[in-house]
């Protein structure tokens, strides 16, 4: 995987979670309680860390649900910021006589 930075919360899911203990991606998802796609696609930095999987990975491996989405929060944060100077919009200016 590319590092990032700040990183996809899928590699603090990989590097703090299942590669320490030892866990496949399938017994990771099987103690989460949720599909093996599901994990795989946030291991893979394909989909974002949703509410749901934080509260999932706080109880089982710890943290809170909110300190897993701040990682989310931040990685977000990042990518907008590299791709801001591409947003294009229109100025609003609010028309003097309707103030």
């Amino acid at each position: 995987m590319k590092m990032k930075n700040p990183p996809h919360p899928g590699l603090s899911v990989w590097v703090d979670c299942l590669e320490p203990h030892g866990l496949s991606v399938t017994e990771g998802a099987k103690i989460l309680g949720v599909s093996r796609s599901a994990l795989s696609h946030l291991v893979n930095e394909s989909a974002a860390l949703s509410w749901d999987m934080a509260i999932r990975l706080a109880k089982a491996f710890g943290g809170t649900p909110e300190g897993w989405m701040r990682l989310q929060f931040q990685y977000d944060a990042a990518q907008v910021k590299e791709r801001a100077k591409k947003i294009k919009v229109k100025m609003f200016v609010a028309d003097a006589v309707s103030a």
